[in-house]
C-alpha cells in the first residue's frame, strides 16, 4: 500500500502569466495529509482548492475560482504534481495566474525534484475506472475506460498542413511524464494571436513560452519532439483530470478534445457512481468505502 506524499521543503519560482502578461511569484509548500492541492492567492488572501467544484472558465486554459477570486492556467502545474505523485501541497501565487515559464510542465518538474517528496502517514487512494464513460461533441470525443494504470491515447487534427493528424499514446509514470510529456510546450496559431489579445488573452505569450505556428511552419527555431503538439494535449489532459482529487487509474482516449471536454468527462465520471471506485492499489478493484533544464527567465528559489 502506498502513502500520500507532500513536498520535503518549500520551493518557488517567478515568471509571467501567459494570458494576463502580469509578473507573478509562485511558492510550493509542504502540506498535511488530505490537504489536497490548494491554491492561495496571497495578494487577496483567498484559498481555492483544485477540485471540480471550483472549476470556472475553460477558455484556452483551466481556471479555478472561489468567492469571486480566480486563478488561471493551473493545468501545467497540476499535471506535474499529479504525475509525480504529489498529493498534498499548498500553492501560493501573488497574482491571478500561474506563471507560464517556458510553456511546458518541465520547469515544474524541476521544482518538484528540487523540493523532494516526503511520505505522509495516510494511505493513498486511487480513483479506479470500472466501466467506460464517454463524452461526444460532434467530431470531438473523450472516453475513460478500465485499465491497471493511467494510460492516455490522444489524437489531434487542425486545419493546418502541419497538424492535420497527430497521435500519441503513453502509460503515464513519473519517468515517462518527466521525459516524454512534461517538456512539450503549449502552442497556438499566429493567425489567432490578434483575436486572442483583443479578448484579453495571450498578453504574455512569446516565442519563449509557446510554439507559434505560422502559415508555412513553426516560427520557433526547433520542436522538442516531432509530435510535440499532441504531447502537450496529453499534458493538459493529465492536469485537468487532477481536478478529480485522486490519482486516476484508467485509459483516457481523446480525439480532437481540449479543456472543456476533459472537464466534462471528469464531471460525467463523478456523476456515474458505479463507473469508479476508490482503491488502495491500482491493481485492486476492491471498493475502499469511507518524481530538464530551466527555461529562459526561469528563476529557481528554494528555502
Amino acid at each position: 500500500m502506498g502513502y500520500r506524499r507532500t513536498l520535503r521543503r518549500e520551493v518557488g519560482c517567478t515568471g509571467i502569466g501567459l494570458h494576463s502578461g502580469k509578473p507573478v511569484r509562485l511558492l510550493l509548500k509542504p502540506a498535511a495529509a488530505e490537504h489536497g492541492i490548494r491554491f492561495r492567492r496571497t495578494d487577496v488572501g483567498v484559498e481555492i482548492p483544485a477540485t471540480l467544484a471550483h472549476l470556472a472558465r475553460l477558455d484556452h486554459a483551466t481556471t479555478l475560482s472561489r468567492d469571486g477570486v480566480s486563478i488561471d492556467t493551473v493545468e501545467h502545474l497540476l499535471s506535474a504534481l499529479t504525475a509525480l505523485g504529489v498529493d498534498d501541497v499548498q500553492v501560493e501565487v501573488d497574482g491571478p495566474e500561474v506563471p507560464i515559464l517556458d510553456g511546458s510542465a518541465a520547469p515544474f518538474v524541476i521544482l518538484i525534484h528540487e523540493a523532494g517528496l516526503r511520505p505522509l502517514s495516510v494511505p493513498r487512494r486511487y480513483l479506479k475506472v470500472l466501466k467506460p464513460v464517454e463524452v461526444v461533441r460532434g467530431s470531438k470525443t473523450v472516453r475513460l475506460s478500465p485499465a491497471d494504470h493511467l494510460e492516455v491515447t490522444y489524437t489531434i487534427g487542425f486545419d493546418h498542413p502541419l497538424l492535420r493528424h497527430q497521435q500519441a499514446a503513453f502509460r503515464v509514470s513519473p519517468e515517462t511524464f518527466s521525459d516524454e510529456i512534461a517538456p512539450a510546450r503549449t502552442f497556438g496559431f499566429l493567425r489567432e494571436v490578434e483575436t486572442l489579445r483583443r479578448n484579453g488573452l495571450a498578453l504574455g505569450g512569446s516565442l519563449e513560452n509557446a510554439i507559434v505556428i505560422g502559415e508555412s511552419g513553426v516560427l520557433n527555431n526547433k520542436l522538442r519532439f516531432e509530435d510535440e503538439f499532441v504531447r502537450h494535449k496529453i499534458l493538459d489532459a493529465i492536469g485537468d483530470l487532477a481536478l478529480l482529487g485522486r490519482p486516476v487509474v484508467g485509459h483516457l482516449e481523446a480525439v480532437k478534445a481540449g479543456h472543456a471536454l476533459h472537464a466534462a468527462l471528469a464531471q460525467k465520471l463523478m456523476a456515474t457512481p458505479d463507473a469508479w471506485a476508490l482503491v488502495a492499489h491500482p491493481q485492486l478493484p476492491v471498493l475502499d468505502l469511507p518524481a530538464a533544464q530551466p527555461a529562459p527567465g526561469f528563476a529557481l528559489e528554494a528555502s
